[in-house]
């Protein structure tokens, strides 16, 4: 990921991106189940991308995954 990003959205992507995969969506699939283009959460997920999710886009993606936004947190702050 991006070296500018701080950790905790480090964290936060990686998380979104495991729970995607062990569910079997695929990129495009969440991205446009969140209304998003095609592209959305390929870009984020890109190593050399300083793109990142915001509150909202969690949440959605939470309600698309059908899990809490809570399971994309850390148990601790890093």
């Amino acid at each position: 990921m991006h070296e500018s990003l701080e950790e905790i959205e480090k964290f936060i992507i990686s998380r979104v991106r495991e729970i995607r995969e062990s569910k079997g969506i695929r990129q495009e699939a969440l991205s446009l189940s969140i209304g998003k283009n095609i592209s959305f959460i390929s870009q984020i997920e890109a190593p050399s991308k300083k793109s990142k999710y915001n509150i909202i886009h969690l949440n959605l993606i939470a309600k698309a995954l059908e899990c809490s936004p809570k399971d994309f947190w850390p148990e601790k702050a890093l």
